[in-house]
């Protein structure tokens, strides 16, 4: 929904569907009644998400230009993709490999340039528009330091020509769109630090080197098109697994001229020492130990902190902690479990962030858990995804 000078929606990832007839006969099924519950009447945006079999088959025929006047009829917008998945997101094992393929592949490359195609034609007048993407790869895929280098450099590769894309389509066409980098827990990009460095010795270089041959573009300019054109998605809840302030990292973002171009309004699920007895609290958390996505763990221990590539690989051997996060996105409108809890306090200190400084205007709630929660917090979904944007509204405008 539009909301003064910010969008909000939620993703549609929470919904099943791999192929674009799943895809649609969800939105057709859920949307209304979610509008209806927290913005009757008026105009709804939708955070969409479509695998790349998905976005293909909306590429054939009249597919496209008739789901742009199905939106137009029913008072919907699209604003924001999430081209993170590229594959099945629903219903299989996904763990690691939500992050393929990675951004050394071309086909990543044409699925996001896709993506990006389709929204500039489904984006209203006037906006603009963002596709959250992977955060290059996923770490365990390069255990050396060289691999890993050159990974990240394939990948600016990749995004520099991308930057060639939206910067010609801008020009031509006046529409801004922007590619927003996802740091994740084990990705190639997890933390403020890693985005950074990967800015100025990777994604900079890369983008000057071809925008200036390609395009004609002097170094400042082409440093420029790839600061615009290349912001960040700020996912609360993979911050807070790094243990990182938001408050912290959004301002250093700003200082060093990252631009964010999507909120994920996210919670991880969190447990600290003396909530209760260390048996009780590991009981507690042996219901979210599920076998689809990945929950990467953070402790805060004696030793400093700790990680474990899945809530599995911890429940295995579990070691004392004063503060335990794992990636496990729970309801954003509620902050304990019993013994459990969530991070819900880094998602009010980002709130008050961006009401000081409103350059953000994509804002998504993404709890895409909802199948694989424990069955003692399974709702009604319209109802629970409804109460999460009311609940992020009322904290962007206490």
């Amino acid at each position: 929904m539009r909301l003064k000078d910010f969008h909000l929606t939620y993703c549609t990832n929470i919904h099943p569907g791999t192929t674009w007839e799943d895809t649609f006969d969800s939105l057709k099924t859920h949307l209304p009644g979610i509008r209806e519950k927290v913005a009757p009447s008026k105009v709804f945006g939708i955070g969409l998400r479509l695998s790349n079999l998905a976005s293909l088959q909306l590429s054939r025929g009249n597919a496209l230009q008739e789901f742009r006047e199905w939106l137009r009829k029913n008072d919907f917008y699209v604003f924001t993709m999430n081209g993170f998945p590229y594959g099945e997101f629903h219903g299989a094992p996904v763990k690691e490999k939500v992050h393929e393929p990675d951004w050394t592949h071309p086909e990543r490359l044409a699925y996001t340039q896709r993506l990006f195609n389709q929204l500039s034609y489904l984006l209203p007048e006037g906006l603009e528009g963002g596709v959250s993407t992977s955060p290059i790869g996923y770490r365990h895929s390069y255990p050396t330091p060289g691999q890993k280098a050159g990974a990240l450099a394939k990948g600016a590769s990749q995004m520099a020509r991308l930057v060639g894309d939206l910067y010609d389509k801008e020009r031509e066409s006046g529409v801004f769109l922007h590619l927003d980098i996802e740091p994740e827990p084990d990705g190639l990009l997890e933390n403020s630090g890693e985005v950074l460095s990967f800015y100025r010795d990777y994604l900079i270089p890369a983008g000057q080197s071809f925008l200036q041959e390609a395009l004609g573009l002097d170094a400042r300019e082409a440093e420029a098109a790839v600061r615009r054109h290349v912001n960040l998605c700020f996912d609360i809840c993979h911050f807070a697994l790094a243990f990182e302030s938001p408050r912290e990292v959004l301002e250093r973002m700003r200082q060093n001229g990252i631009r964010v171009g999507k909120v994920q309004v996210s919670a991880a699920l969190r447990a600290v020492a003396g909530a209760g007895d260390f048996q009780e609290v590991i009981r507690a958390l042996k219901p979210f130990d599920e076998p689809t996505y990945l929950h990467q763990v953070s402790l805060k221990t004696e030793e400093g902190l700790r990680t474990y590539r899945d809530l599995s690989d911890f429940l295995e051997n579990p070691v004392p902690f004063s503060e335990l996060r794992s990636h496990f996105h729970v309801p954003i409108f509620v902050n304990t479990y019993g013994v459990l809890g969530a991070t819900q306090a880094e998602i009010t200190e980002a709130a008050s962030y961006f009401r000081e400084h409103p350059e953000c205007v994509h804002f998504e709630v993404e709890t895409y858990t909802w199948e694989v929660l424990p069955s003692g917090l399974k709702q009604d979904l319209e109802n629970s995804i409804s109460r999460e944007l009311q609940w992020f509204l009322n904290e962007l405008n206490p």
